[in-house]
């Protein structure tokens, strides 16, 4: 896995914590951001968006991945997350389930990069496969196809 340089880093950070401002979450009042970088350098970004159903609610790591991929993106290199109570950043916030599978969909959990910060100072990254070692994904269909 390549290092990412700290300026991206920053900007990653940054720019999640932009995107809190958007945020829906008129039931929980937990707001999250967050700023998928893809392979080829464009940055997409996510909010969370509530929903008095609850299930329709969409989380901010898969508005990101969902906006890339409607415009025909698929190669993911680094995601950054950000969330709090009110938008109060002081503790990490971790992608849910539904996300972690989703980012298997599209992204090599060896090196697909997650960063969850509360700040450019305060931040941790991980891969996909440390949050979701035992992921199921693409791979393992390849060979069920032929049953």
């Amino acid at each position: 896995m390549q290092n990412l340089e700290k300026s991206m880093i920053s900007k990653l950070i940054e720019t999640a914590m932009e995107q809190l401002k958007f945020s829906y979450t008129p039931y929980s009042n937990f707001k999250v951001g967050a700023s998928l970088l893809t392979k080829n350098g464009q940055i997409y970004t996510g909010c969370n968006i509530e929903n008095a159903a609850y299930t329709p609610t969409n989380c901010a790591e898969r508005t990101a991945i969902f906006k890339a991929v409607s415009e025909g993106v698929r190669e993911f290199d680094t995601i950054c997350i950000v969330g709090g109570k009110a938008g109060i950043l002081t503790e990490y916030t971790a992608p849910c389930g539904v996300c972690c599978q989703v980012m298997m969909e599209f992204c090599d959990p060896e090196t697909f990069r997650i960063i969850l910060a509360i700040d450019k100072e305060h931040y941790d990254i991980y891969t996909l496969k440390d949050l979701l070692p035992l992921g199921f994904g693409p791979r393992n269909l390849i060979n069920s196809r032929e049953i």
